[in-house]
């Protein structure tokens, strides 16, 4: 799939609905995906990878950045099923999909929508994402700065990146961008992944 799902709100081409098989929380679930969005076909490597690697999601509300069909968003909920997770995409197919998928689950605390429709005034106390480190460096940056400094005192950010696709670099830079007192730290490598943890102190 060309990397035009990542920033397109309408993505080219019709949306042909399927259903989707897929293990979350250590359960099959029965949900529903589409083309034109980001891994159509099931879990992608690199979100298992942080799936299988996180500690649970700790606190009352919780992000995931670029939900695509929901598998982050769907997991978090169903590990903290009295918090509050905001899945936000700018590709509306992903938004209807992660919200369809949330209701077929019975997940009443699944919030998914677009950036712009979030609180700007709202902190989250676990944020994860497979964040679209393809869509350029410009544009990711401004991404992660955009929702990184929005953890709640205490919280923490798990991000997977693919090692050859500078996951050291956006490290280094994470930890010299972010705002005064947050960490940065490679919290695990497996495969050709790095699991980065953000942690605002509380």
């Amino acid at each position: 799939m060309e990397s035009q799902h990542y920033f397109s709100a309408q993505p080219a081409g019709p949306g042909t609905r399927r259903p989707l098989s897929v293990v979350l929380a250590g359960t099959r679930r029965d949900l529903v995906t589409s083309s034109g969005l980001f891994s159509p076909d099931g879990v992608d490597k690199g979100t298992a990878i942080l799936l299988g690697s996180v500690p649970d999601p700790e606190g009352h509300r919780m992000l995931d950045i670029g939900c695509g069909w929901g598998p982050i968003a769907l997991t978090m909920a169903l590990k903290a099923p009295e918090a509050e997770v905001h899945a936000v995409d700018v590709n509306e197919r992903c938004i209807a999909l992660t919200a369809e998928n949330a209701e077929r689950l019975g997940l009443r605390n699944v919030i998914a929508g677009a950036p712009d429709d979030v609180d700007p005034a709202l902190e989250f106390d676990t944020i994860w994402s497979n964040p679209p480190i393809r869509i350029g460096k410009q544009e990711l940056h401004g991404l992660l700065l955009r929702w990184l400094p929005r953890l709640a005192p205490g919280g923490r950010a798990w991000l997977v990146v693919q090692k050859n696709l500078g996951a050291d670099s956006l490290q280094r830079w994470l930890g010299e961008e972010l705002p005064a007192g947050f960490s940065v730290r490679r919290a695990e490598t497996s495969k050709s992944f790095r699991i980065l943890e953000v942690h605002r102190p509380a």
